[in-house]
């Protein structure tokens, strides 16, 4: 299995997997975690709101309380599943876009690959944050779903033009002009024998695409543009800056949920150079 091979021949990938997929358990279980350290009683959404606010870190609160006394682990912890959602969830709809719009502009060419190609360097030449924030400073009350599909609708363009190129070439290997002499009809050639050689480019493009949304997502929150009742990471440094927590000197509130964040970019940044080297090997001299 492609899994398996990268698994035993980069170690950048391995690094991703475990810090990524260490984040992802933190997430699924934040509520069995709260609960294991903070008490069985504990209210999961306020993360155990004990009224004494702005505790320095101790055994029982590790990373002290915020201003409202939340002990601030847990509310990182609450966070992190937004923020892993809403990446995760805008990469897949977009690279799925993107391939789409891809796939069939580099098969049919002609009118159709026009079109789209047109539509396609429009989207990528626009600035698309700005588009973003002022939807999401118009559309406050958006839910995770929603919030996804607003980076990503503005994100699909970059695979579309990466798959673009590749079909472009596929197409003409003689195995394909084979496919049409059997008669085969267009979305059998792309399901049986294009898609299986784009595989490495898709996994690629959707931890391009995890990150981008990532960053998207926290450009957002961190800028006070969070919509109402979604609190991600970014949304906790927006908040420990507006506490002003640096000039009261408890730095570790602000500096906890960016190390979080910078270990969730680490993370997807080895797994796609991991699989860039892997699929690449011209790039294992230069890493």
């Amino acid at each position: 299995m492609p899994f398996r091979t990268i698994w035993k021949s980069s170690l950048k990938f391995r690094i991703g997997v475990i810090i990524f997929m260490t984040l992802v358990i933190a997430a699924v279980f934040h509520q069995l975690i709260i609960t294991w350290y903070l008490g069985p009683d504990v209210n999961v959404p306020e993360a155990g709101s004990s009224g004494a606010i702005f505790q320095d870190p101790s055994w029982k609160h590790p990373l002290g309380t915020d201003r409202f006394g939340r002990d601030w682990l847990g509310m990182i912890l609450v966070s992190l599943p937004v923020s892993l959602t809403v990446s995760v969830l805008a990469a897949i709809i977009s690279v799925t876009l993107g391939s789409t719009v891809g796939f069939v502009a580099g098969f049919k060419g002609g009118k159709i690959d026009t079109v789209l190609r047109m539509l396609t360097d429009i989207l990528i030449v626009v600035p698309t944050f700005p588009l973003i924030m002022v939807l999401a400073a118009y559309a406050r009350a958006l839910s995770t779903v929603e919030l996804a599909l607003a980076i990503s609708i503005f994100a699909w363009a970059t695979s579309a033009r990466v798959i673009r190129t590749q079909v472009l070439s596929l197409r003409e290997r003689p195995y394909i002009e084979l496919s049409r002499m059997t008669n085969m009809s267009d979305r059998e050639i792309i399901i049986q024998d294009i898609l299986p050689n784009m595989i490495p480019y898709l996994g690629i493009n959707l931890a391009q695409a995890t990150i981008s949304s990532a960053f998207a997502l926290v450009g957002l929150t961190v800028l006070g543009l969070a919509p109402r009742g979604l609190t991600d990471l970014g949304a906790l440094v927006n908040l420990s800056l507006s506490w002003a927590v640096l000039s009261l000197g408890n730095w570790w509130i602000f500096a906890a949920p960016v190390a979080v964040l910078t270990a969730l970019f680490f993370g997807l940044a080895m797994v796609n150079m991991g699989m860039e080297e892997f699929y690449n090997p011209r790039l294992r001299g230069t890493s």
